[in-house]
């Protein structure tokens, strides 16, 4: 297992800046995730990372010793490309020998005399690491086909293979799963997670879906325009945001922002809705956050009811999510409704909905969060 550190990593192509100021450490084991938009930064990083880019300034740590000079062949960490970059002439066990081969490259026909006996000999041991590899994988009975005769989840096992068959200190993942059909891509999260606990080595992964960041990383990195904006563990990161630009990526569907203000009394107002006490801000004027799943249905008479009219309606089987919009026609929100509700909803009715208690979020007007202080605040409940 390897631990790594990058220390106040720069990275520019001329005149354009990439990565600003990146310090990140990453506990030896740790499966940790690299999410953003794309241009964001983050293959550049991980490029950085592995060595094949160098960084304009800063300094990349694999076990405490700096390896911004060291070739990526021996910083003991293994890649595995989006393109799974597979050899098609190849069989799947011969490209997962290849990196075995390279490595020793004493293996070759060319010794003389006893040559061909070793060769023969060095193949059978090389062979072996890969059937064990094979098996782990559940790839075994695919070792003669070629790249061509797999499937999209079957070529990803065959990368992951020719990857995990050197035993590296880490793996490097770049959006290994972005090629695959939807079936297949959450699937193979769970695969690549139980991998993880059974390697107990280091992950670090790329990736642009904040679901696979929230379902397979021990944290997560969300970072935008070159900068990482927070770093947590999947719960903090989705329950606690403390930028309304990682609020808005994280989730789905994506929270729910409304203006708001605050009274005299220092409470968050939304409209004539009275949410929630605020700690302190310098301005009166805040972003409220409220995810879909924090929001239910109501009674119209409720105190606490905010009103509008259902514009389009999603049924996911185990929840059926209502888009609002609002009668001042100002903003359209999500709220989840699970059909256990019993309330029968149609596009173009006219609904009531509240916010649970608990789990409000307000932003100041540069995307800070601004803490809460009701008592209420204090816990976020379960929500079926």
């Amino acid at each position: 297992m390897a631990a790594i550190s990058l220390k106040a990593i720069e990275k520019s192509f001329g005149e354009t800046s990439v990565l600003e100021g990146i310090n990140l450490d990453i506990a030896a084991g740790e499966f940790l995730t690299l999410v953003g938009p794309s241009g964001c930064g983050k293959s550049t990083l991980l490029r950085i990372l592995a060595g094949l880019e160098a960084p304009s300034s800063g300094e990349v740590l694999i076990d405490s010793r700096m390896v911004n000079q060291v070739r990526p062949a021996d910083r003991n960490l293994a890649m595995v490309f989006q393109s799974y970059a597979l050899y098609p002439h190849l069989t799947v066990a011969q490209n997962m020998m290849t990196p075995l081969r390279l490595r020793d490259l004493t293996f070759t026909e060319r010794l003389p005399f006893v040559g061909a006996l070793m060769a023969r000999s060095k193949y059978r041991d090389l062979l072996n690491q890969v059937e064990e590899t094979a098996k782990v994988l559940k790839i075994d009975h695919l070792l003669a086909r070629k790249p061509g005769q797999l499937s999209g989840g079957q070529r990803q096992r065959a990368a992951l293979g020719r990857a995990m068959v050197r035993k590296p200190a880490g793996f490097l993942m770049d959006e290994p799963l972005s090629n695959l059909d939807a079936a297949l891509r959450i699937h193979m999260r769970s695969e690549l997670a139980e991998l993880h606990r059974s390697l107990q080595t280091t992950f670090v992964y790329v990736t642009h879906d904040q679901a696979e960041a929230l379902t397979m990383s021990d944290r997560m990195a969300v970072m935008m325009d070159g900068k990482i904006l927070q770093l947590g563990t999947p719960d903090e990161i989705y329950n606690n945001p403390q930028d309304i630009r990682v609020a808005e990526f994280v989730g789905a569907p994506k929270i729910n922002l409304l203006p708001g203000h605050l009274d005299a009394n220092g409470h968050a107002c939304c409209g004539d809705v009275v949410l929630t006490r605020v700690a302190a801000t310098s301005s009166d004027e805040i972003t409220i956050g409220l995810r879909p799943e924090h929001l239910a249905l109501c009674e119209a008479t409720d105190p606490e009811a905010m009103k509008g009219r259902v514009v389009h309606k999603e049924n996911l089987g185990a929840d059926i999510y209502l888009h609002i919009s609002l009668h001042d026609g100002s903003h359209r929100l999500v709220v989840r409704a699970a059909p256990i509700d019993g309330i029968p909803v149609s596009i173009g009715q006219d609904v009531a909905f509240k916010r649970l208690h608990g789990v409000a979020m307000a932003f100041d007007p540069q995307g800070k969060r601004v803490d809460l202080t009701d008592e209420a605040e204090t816990a976020v409940p379960e929500v079926a």
